[in-house]
């Protein structure tokens, strides 16, 4: 190897560390100390700072002179915004529900929060499929559907606060629904299952997506009939989950902390 050669691939190596401290920038909560983002990094505090200094000058990293600990950048935020704004949540989550319902055979219906309520802006249609009277821009309920609840857990108050109003006054003759208790149930889940309660004979458990403020952008809703074994449901709605949250990542989405 010359001497060239190996200046390349040390050059290589240091982006690549480089990169690394950028990332756990950009995964810690905020700003952080030395010694922190050092062992988030696998590296000696010595080397942090060496690469510290160098996302610093570039722009991409900063350090508060007052505590001494760092954070992202401005140059990391134009780039984050940058690729945020070339990312379409709901292609994302089409080809990525669409492949899971090709593998497990399931039929996932994707919706979108409107302003009137949740609206059915996908189908990934399985095998046997699942005949409803639902379909591409059909409304569902707030209060009676797990597509709704979801949203309900993980949309701001102001969002849905006028539905849930308006759904109580038509529904008067159904039982109440305990809507804080609902929501803070799905919340602590992370998803809402019902069976029959809307369509008989239909179970459907909805998950969530999370767009960059950790609010449910889309929600993907796995629905199955009696021919399929309800055996199975929680180990499809593990799998589904893990399918949501890869999507949240890749849309540069968070999962609220509650």
């Amino acid at each position: 190897m010359t001497d060239q050669d190996s200046k390349q691939r040390s050059g290589i190596q240091s982006v690549g560390i480089g990169l690394r401290v950028l990332d756990v920038l950009a995964t810690l909560d905020g700003p952080a100390a030395l010694g922190v983002i050092a062992q988030a990094s696998d590296l000696s505090a010595s080397q942090a700072h060496r690469y510290l200094a160098s996302l610093v000058a570039s722009g991409m990293a900063k350090q508060d002179p007052a505590t001494g600990r760092y954070d992202l950048g401005p140059g990391a935020l134009r780039l984050g915004l940058g690729a945020l704004a070339r990312v379409d949540a709901f292609r994302e989550a089409d080809e990525a529900i669409t492949a899971f319902s090709r593998e497990t055979g399931r039929t996932v219906q994707i919706a979108a929060l409107g302003p009137s309520g949740p609206i059915v802006v996908r189908w990934a249609m399985g095998s046997p499929p699942v005949a409803t009277s639902l379909m591409v821009g059909s409304s569902l309920p707030l209060l009676r559907s797990a597509t709704g609840h979801v949203f309900l857990a993980f949309r701001p108050d102001s969002h849905t606060r006028h539905m849930v109003e308006r759904e109580t006054q038509a529904e008067r003759g159904l039982a109440p629904v305990d809507v804080e208790a609902l929501r803070q149930r799905v919340r602590k889940t992370g998803y809402s299952a019902i069976s029959g309660s809307l369509i008989p004979g239909l179970r459907a458990t909805a998950l969530p997506i999370f767009d960059l403020q950790g609010e449910a952008v889309v929600t993907a809703t796995v629905l199955a009939t009696d021919a399929f074994v309800p055996d199975r449901d929680d180990e499809v709605r593990q799998a589904l989950a893990a399918v949501c949250d890869q999507v949240t990542t890749t849309i540069g989405g968070r999962r609220p902390v509650v």
